[in-house]
C-alpha cells in the first residue's frame, strides 16, 4: 500500500496473494467501469485486503497504515461501494478496539500480583490432578492470545514491543520455572525438599496427559537446573527425574521431544522456545529472495512450523477455575533470584565440603 508496506509476516498465511496491491490500482479499481472483468478481479484483490488486515497482528497495525486503510474506507464511500467500505470499516475497527484493550490489559498488570502473605496453605494441600489443571488453565488463556505474526517477527527482530503476548508467555514460563525452584530451595530440611520435589514430578505426569509441554518443561527445567541437581536426593528419586529429562534431550535436534509433539492430538500447548529456535535458524539461513523474487521455500518452511501452533490454538481445554490454588499461585511472581537460589543451594551443600561434614554442621 504505497509508502507503508503491510507486514510481511501474514503473507505466510495468504498464499494466495502473490504480491502487495498498489494503493492507486485499489483505489481506481472501485469506480463503475464497464470491464466486468476488471471490477470483479477489483473486488477479489479488495477481500484478499479484508483477509489481510483480518491476519495482522495488533503491534503491526502503525497509525501510517491505519490512515491509509481509512482513506480508502473514504474512497470506496465516495464511489458509491458502501457495502464494501462497511465490511472493510468494521475490520479496521475491531482491531482498533482490540488494541486498545491490549493495552487497557498490560496497564493493569502491575496491579494484579498480590504479596507473599495472601498465599493459603502448601502445594501439599492440593491434589496433583488438581494443580496441573490450573497450571495448564493459565498456560492457555495466555497460549490461545498469542497472535502467529508475533512468533514470526520475533525469529526476525526479537522485540519486545512487537511481540507482547508471546513475550508475556516467555515471562509466565520462565516465572513458573524460578518458583518451583525457589519452592522446594526454600525446604529447610531435606526430607521436605524430596517431598516437595516428588510432588512436582507427580505433577508433571499429569501435565504430560493434558499435552500440556509448556508447564511440563517449565517444571522439569527447574528440576534439572543447577541449583536443584546438585543437592542430595534419594537415588531412586534421580532415576525418575532422568527418565523425565530424556524428553529434552538436545541430542539429534529434540528428537523425543518432535516425536511426542507430533503423536498428540488437541488440546495441546507446545514448547514454544523450540518453534522460536526452528524459525530463526530458516530466518538466518535462508535468504528473503532468490533473484529478486519471494523465497517461496522459506515462507513454506515457515508455515510448516507454525501451522502446528495454528492448530492447536484453534481447540481449547475444557477445564473448570478453582481460585484457591490460582491464589496459591500468586501469578508466580514471589520467587528468588538466580544468585539467590545458589547462595541457598551453597548453604545446603558447600563446595568441597563432604556430606557427612554438612550433616553435623546442620545438627548443631
Amino acid at each position: 500500500m504505497g509508502g507503508a508496506v503491510l507486514p510481511v509476516s501474514v503473507v505466510g498465511w495468504c498464499c494466495v496473494v502473490q504480491k502487495e496491491p498498489d494503493r492507486n490500482e485499489i483505489r481506481e479499481g472501485f469506480c463503475h467501469s464497464p470491464d466486468t472483468f476488471k471490477k470483479r478481479v477489483s473486488k477479489n484483490t479488495f477481500f484478499v485486503l479484508v483477509r489481510v488486515v483480518d491476519e495482522l497482528c495488533l503491534v503491526e497495525l502503525t497509525e501510517d497504515i491505519l490512515k491509509q486503510l481509512m482513506e480508502l474506507v473514504f474512497r470506496l464511500v465516495c464511489n458509491g461501494e458502501l457495502s464494501l467500505a462497511r465490511v472493510l470499516r468494521k475490520n479496521i475497527l475491531d482491531k482498533v478496539e482490540q488494541k486498545k484493550q491490549l493495552r487497557y490489559t498490560n496497564s493493569l498488570k502491575p496491579l494484579a500480583a498480590r504479596g507473599v502473605s495472601a498465599r493459603p496453605g502448601t502445594l501439599h494441600d492440593f491434589r496433583s490432578h488438581e494443580i496441573a489443571d490450573q497450571l495448564t488453565l493459565l498456560d492457555a488463556e495466555l497460549f490461545y492470545k498469542i497472535e502467529i505474526p508475533e512468533v514470526l517477527l520475533w525469529a526476525k527482530e526479537q522485540n519486545e514491543e512487537k511481540s507482547p503476548n508471546l513475550t508475556q508467555f516467555t515471562e509466565h514460563f520462565n516465572n513458573m520455572s524460578y518458583w518451583v525452584r525457589s519452592l522446594i530451595i526454600q525446604q529447610e530440611k531435606a526430607q521436605d525438599r524430596e517431598k516437595l520435589l516428588l510432588k512436582f514430578i507427580k505433577i508433571m505426569k499429569h501435565l504430560r496427559k493434558l499435552n500440556n509441554f509448556n508447564s511440563y518443561l517449565a517444571i522439569l527445567s527447574a528440576l534439572d537446573s543447577a541449583p536443584i541437581r546438585r543437592l542430595e536426593w534419594q537415588k531412586q528419586t534421580s532415576e525418575g527425574l532422568e527418565e523425565y529429562c530424556t524428553l529434552i534431550d538436545s541430542s539429534s535436534s529434540f528428537r523425543a521431544y518432535r516425536a511426542a509433539l507430533a503423536e498428540v492430538e488437541p488440546p495441546c500447548i507446545p514448547y514454544l522456545g523450540l518453534i522460536l529456535q526452528d524459525l530463526t535458524f530458516v530466518h538466518l539461513g535462508n535468504p528473503d529472495l532468490i533473484d529478486g523474487k519471494v523465497n517461496f521455500s522459506k515462507r513454506w518452511q515457515q508455515f510448516n512450523i507454525l501451522d502446528s501452533m495454528r492448530r492447536f490454538q484453534q481447540v481449547h481445554y475444557e477445564l473448570k477455575r478453582n481460585d484457591d490454588i490460582v491464589c496459591f499461585f500468586n501469578d508466580f511472581s514471589d520467587h528468588l533470584a538466580e544468585e539467590a537460589l545458589w547462595e541457598l543451594s551453597l548453604k545446603i551443600k558447600p563446595r568441597n565440603i563432604t556430606r557427612r561434614r554438612t550433616e553435623r554442621e546442620e545438627k548443631t
